[in-house]
């Protein structure tokens, strides 16, 4: 088996353990839950990244390969001191899980579940409202875990970070009391041409959201709205919102704020791809749980399905394809 000099990621030799005990990668991506292709994907970077081939495939059965074979007692052992490393450092530090947002339904929605999933781990919520500010946190190891458009983060932030797709959020517009718009019980995309829409533009936190505002109102005669400090606590926020009575865009689970109204976007329906973010290479039973969490609430409600008339952009549909 040639040696490579590469950096083995622990949660190949997972895969490639769990494939070589089931014989099946079907049973070993339930196992390990996650998706097939994602396990299949796994094991042929493992095979990569070592120049070996590890197993034989047919449409009928998986063996081993002699290469395959060898490899069996490494990974064993190499798992073996990983686990013992977990128990005596990893499980006893908590887990920092940013949120964005208080009430955004879906962090927390996948951090609830993991702590059903794993009761004796302390899983602790974090708002940092922003993925790109978060990126940075998690890249500094002050953070372990994120929500947000992956997509939109800067080439810089995304190659020292993982993800998991977890969910096709629907958009909305938050709008003040009174608008004309308010009186609809969803807002055709065509009736914001003219508007001036705030989706954050100048904000450091959030430039990835920005991103996906400029990329849905481009060509719909939609207008961003400039640059403008975020309002901070609900009287300041009502109090912009009655000065300016710009259009918010949102998330269709975003939480009630004073004198607004929220209404679904439609016609199309446009999406925001979700991801779970963390750092590359952090290992810890916490992120663990999450990514099951995030894996079985995205089967179970069916977050990653586009409706036909949905709308994402390019970017996020290729890491979605990448993935699944």
């Amino acid at each position: 088996m040639p040696a490579t000099g590469h950096h083995l990621d622990p949660r190949l030799l997972r895969a490639f353990l769990a494939v070589a005990e089931e014989l099946h990668f079907t049973r070993a991506a339930a196992r390990l839950y996650v998706a097939q292709q994602a396990l299949s994907r796994d094991v042929r970077r493992l095979e990569r990244d070592l120049g070996a081939e590890l197993f034989v495939r047919t449409t009928r059965q998986v063996t081993l390969t002699a290469d395959g074979e060898r490899l069996v007692p490494y990974a064993r052992r190499a798992l073996q001191a990983q686990d013992e490393l977990l128990a005596a450092f990893g499980q006893a530090r908590p887990l920092l899980v940013d949120l964005n947002t208080p009430g955004l339904a879906t962090g927390r929605r996948v951090l609830h579940r993991a702590r059903e999933l794993a009761p004796e781990l302390e899983l602790m919520a974090r708002y940092e409202s922003g993925l790109t500010h978060a990126a940075g946190e998690l890249l500094a190891g002050r953070l372990d875990a994120s929500f947000g458009r992956f997509a939109g983060l800067a080439p810089a932030l995304r190659s020292g970070l993982d993800h998991q797709p977890v969910r096709c959020e629907p958009l909305a517009v938050l709008l003040p009391e009174g608008h004309p718009l308010a009186a609809l019980e969803a807002v055709p995309l065509a009736a914001l041409a003219g508007e001036c829409v705030y989706a954050g533009a100048g904000n450091p936190r959030t430039p990835e959201w920005t991103d996906l505002a400029r990329r849905l109102f481009a060509g719909r005669g939609i207008e961003l709205a400039p640059p403008a400090p975020p309002a901070v606590g609900d009287e300041e926020f009502q109090r912009i919102m009655a000065k300016t009575r710009n259009p918010i865009l949102v998330v269709v689970d975003f939480p009630a704020m004073p004198v607004t109204v929220l209404r679904p976007l439609v016609d199309p329906v446009p999406l925001s791809l979700v991801s779970l973010v963390w750092r590359k290479g952090l290992v810890h039973p916490g992120l663990d749980a999450l990514r099951r969490s995030a894996l079985e609430l995205s089967v179970e409600e069916e977050w990653l399905r586009r409706p036909a008339e949905g709308w994402i952009p390019a970017s996020d549909a290729d890491l979605m394809t990448v993935h699944n």
